[in-house]
């Protein structure tokens, strides 16, 4: 199956990237452009045919390794 986890810094976590990103579009001429935040998408395939088992599976990585639980939030999405 197709998993997607989908990795972001929590809220109040300083995200330079995204400010620079912010920046970098305000100055190309984007001035509407209010908040930049800067994540990372996790693309996996899954072997398995349980929705619930897949979506446990992926959960359980997403805290063992994928993601810093200290700075960092993630959601997972079970494509198929």
């Amino acid at each position: 199956m197709k998993v997607r986890v989908t990795v972001m810094l929590k809220e109040g976590v300083l995200d330079p990237q995204g400010k620079a990103i912010g920046h970098a579009l305000h100055t190309l001429g984007f001035p509407g452009v209010q908040d930049v935040r800067v994540g990372k998408i996790i693309d996996l395939d899954v072997e398995g045919t349980d929705r619930a088992a897949v979506q446990k599976q992926a959960e359980d990585m997403g805290r063992d390794l994928l993601a810093n639980l200290v700075i960092e939030d993630f959601t997972v999405e079970v494509l198929g």
